[in-house]
Parts: structure tokens; sequence; C-alpha cells
């Protein structure tokens, strides 16, 4: 059973209720919905998919909403897309047009202003490369550089330039507030450039008294990179958006920023994610190339805790493939981890206090005595995100009466959360513990677990015991 999460993009190729059906039982544990691509009515349609599949299947698969972000796009084109050919001029408007090999629109109104001759523009996750000569009174006049296929829709990156775009726009607020409304699990922010968005985004969701939703801040440019520290302390998690990153800066130093933010978020408690291109191969082919296995396996090896599909799942031609393929590749490649090192790093930048220094404890001897599963009943889920920080070997089940605790939980390292009645008696919780581990990892007779968490429940908040059980 793999630890390391998977996060799984729905879209045209797995919207029917059977693909979806499919992703959950080849251990998709996110449902993510890209607003760039999606609509409220598909959000809607795919969060009550995947609540009636729950039911169905008896899962906890939880759903991420992925906002749009300020960006700058290609306009309408004819036919819906336009081929540029290297040497070239192109012209770009700001004013609406319908575009073509010779010209496109840009859905902001300030592009002229913004940038300088000399500035470079790309397209098509940097497939394309403008570079701009002239700036006419309505136009920008640009040399295909590097020539390709654009598609209307497609962000624009402009390089070394900060446009200024509003943070939130009004469709992001709206689709944010929707969200909440549909009791969507995560919001992905995309384009984050300083931990103000952030803490704008913890504001909306303050006044509209949602205290579930997850704030995952999406690591795209060079100004999130700048202000990285505190971006990630305001955030619960981070997701290292390779596509966009590897458009702003030079692509070699990708895979060094990528390790660099994994290690930050290990060490300030927080939840790493790596997305873009994680087996991209596999849009059209039914097995990933060497060098994807590869990336897949590193990303484990360096103690991410979600990996996230997009394209593989969205449009690509083998999605449940690409999916069981990748759940395999995590599993071999989690043999190979060092949990002492990654235990013994997390605690020596964790804070002494009694839920994280009995957390230490569990693991340390879960990994000696080879337990099979470590089991949290759980109120709010604090002690099982600690647990999980500590890396153990084993698997975390995390049982709670609250499903928003339950559903929050899907993206942690090695935590398996379930949905339990409440009691408050301790000996009928230490019953149910075992039961509970017996049924979900099917352990046989003489199996040991450790059991940990408040006592008495509702009264206490930190985890003050732990229980040594051989079944």
């Amino acid at each position: 059973m793999k630890k390391t999460k998977v996060i799984a993009t729905i879209g045209p190729a797995t919207k029917d209720k059977e693909k979806i059906k499919e992703l959950i039982l080849n251990g998709m544990d996110v449902a993510r919905i890209n607003m760039s691509h999606a609509n409220q009515e598909f959000l809607k349609y795919v969060v009550d998919t995947i609540n009636e599949l729950n039911k169905e299947l008896n899962t906890f698969v939880s759903t991420m909403l992925d906002t749009e972000g300020p960006s700058v796009r290609v306009g309408h084109l004819e036919g819906g897309h336009a081929y540029l050919t290297k040497g070239d001029k192109i012209r770009i408007y700001e004013q609406e047009v319908l575009g073509n090999n010779t010209r496109f629109s840009v859905c902001y109104n300030h592009l002229l202003e913004s940038v300088k001759v000399n500035t470079t523009l790309k397209i098509n996750d940097g497939l394309v490369e403008l570079l701009v000569l002239e700036k006419g009174h309505d136009y920008l006049l640009c040399e295909v550089i590097e020539g390709g296929l654009i598609e209307e829709g497609k962000r624009v990156n402009v390089i070394g330039i900060h446009l200024g775009l509003p943070f939130l726009s009004e469709r992001d607020k709206a689709d944010i507030l929707y969200a909440s409304q549909l009791h969507v699990d995560f919001v992905a922010l995309s384009f984050v450039s300083t931990h103000e968005d952030v803490l704008e985004v913890n504001d909306l969701l303050i006044d509209s008294e949602d205290a579930h939703m997850t704030i995952l801040s999406k690591i795209e440019n060079a100004y999130a990179l700048e202000d990285l520290d505190e971006i990630i302390k305001v955030s619960d998690g981070i997701i290292v958006a390779r596509g966009d990153l590897g458009v702003e800066l030079p692509l070699e130093k990708i895979p060094g920023i990528q390790k660099q933010i994994i290690s930050k978020c290990h060490h300030a408690s927080k939840v790493s994610i790596v997305a873009t291109e994680m087996m991209a191969s596999m849009e059209e082919k039914t097995r990933p190339t060497r060098a994807e296995v590869s990336d897949i396996a590193n990303a484990v090896l360096e103690g991410v805790d979600c990996m996230l599909l997009a394209g593989e799942t969205t449009v690509g031609r083998y999605p449940t493939e690409s999916l069981s393929m990748m759940t395999r590749i995590i599993e071999s490649a989690e043999e190979d981890i060092d949990y002492y090192a990654l235990l013994d790093q997390a605690m020596r930048t964790e804070k002494q206090d009694t839920t994280c220094s009995l957390a230490y404890s569990v693991v340390e001897c879960a990994n000696r005595l080879k337990v099979a599963t470590i089991v949290t009943p759980t109120m709010s889920g604090y002690t099982s995100k600690k647990i999980s920080r500590f890396r153990p070997t084993c698997p975390i089940l995390a049982m709670s009466p609250d499903m928003e605790t339950v559903k929050s939980l899907t993206i942690y390292y090695g935590v398996y959360p379930i949905l339990i009645e409440n009691t408050k008696s301790f000996d009928k919780m230490m019953e149910l513990s075992k039961n509970k581990a017996t049924q979900m990892f099917e352990l046989a007779k003489g199996s040991r677990i450790i059991i940990t968490g408040g006592y008495p429940f509702k009264e206490v908040k930190h985890t003050n015991f732990m229980k040594i059980e051989d079944l």
C-alpha cells in the first residue's frame, strides 16, 4: 500500500462516473478540478460524483479546486489554434481580434504599457517564444524566435516583468466561495507571488466562515521563490508547479528548486506536492519513459507528500493506466526511502511539546518494532499530521468522527483516514482501533500495532498516550 498520495485531475478523458470510479479504485486520493479549463457547473458535477462514489465504495476521496489565477491568455483564434513559424512577425493586440498566424489578442488591457522592447513572451509551456520588436499605438510587433502551435486560452508568460495583475480576480473569488459552499476540501492557488496573496485568500475564507478548506500555494514564478519562506509559513502546503516554473526559469534549475522546496516544507511541517509532466508520455503511450519513472522515484525518495497528475488524466488516452503505473512506481520507491534519516531530520526541526515528542517516540518504536500500522483516534487530525511528518515505515490509520477532519487528511503522507462513530469509552476505542486496523490492512493474528491519541477524548488538546497491541 503506497504512502505517498496521488492527486488526479478530472477532465474530458475522465469525466464519466465510471472513469472516476476507476481512478478511485486505482489509487486516487484527491480529485482536482482545474478552473482554467472548467466552470462551476463542472465543479459541482465532480464534487457530487465523488460524494456518491465515496458512499458506494466506502472511500474518503477528497476534492481540490485549482484557481485560474492572475494570467494573460491568448484570445480567440480561427479554428481555435494557429501555427507560428520561426522568423515570422506577429502582432499582439489588447483589443479583441480574431487571431491567426499573423495576429492575436490577449485578455489584458495593460500589456502595452507593461512590456518593453526586447521583452520575451512565451506561450504553450514555453515551446513558442516571441521577442518584442516594436510597440505600436495599439499593438506589439513581435518576432517568432521559436515557432510552434498556439491555442486560444493558453497562458502568455511575460518573462522578467511583474505585470501587477490583481491576485484574486472576481471569477477566482466567485469560484472559491462556490467551492466553499460545496465543501471542497482543498484550494490550490495559481501564480502566487507573495505571502500577501495567500493571506488575501485566507481572509476570504475567514469572512465566509470556512475553517475547513486547506490552502495550497503553487510555486510557478521567480517572484514566489524570493518570498518562499513566508509563503510556506502562511500556507498549509506547497505545490511545485514545474510547468510554468520551467517557463520562467532555466530548466536545469528546476530539479534543485524542487528538492529545496520539499526540504523546506518538511522542516516547516507543511505538505509538499510535485506537479507537471510526471508521466506526460502516457498521454499517448501505454507506458512511461525510464526518465519519468526515475523522476517520480526521486521525488518519493526526497520525501514528498503527494504527486499530481494533470494531462495524463484529463486528456490522455490512458488515464487509469497512468494512475496505476504511478502507484506501482511509488510503492517500489518507498522500499528505498531512508526513513531514519527523515525521522532524524524532522526531530531536529520540530518544536518540543507533548504531542510532537510523543509522535516522535511512536514513530521510532514503530520502526524498531516493525509494527503493521499506527492507529490515531483524532478529532482535529493534528496527531496524525505530526506522525506523518516523522515518516514511519508503516501506514497511519487516522480514525475520526468528523468528516471534515477525515477529508483534510487525504494528502498527508502515509495517512489513511476513516470515519467512525463517536465514543467516549477508552476501552471501546481501543477495541475499535484493533478491529478497524485489522479490516483496513487485512492484518494477520499476531500482528503488532501502536495506538496513540489524547484521552479523555474531546477534553485534552494534545496526545498523551501510546499503547502497543499484539493482535
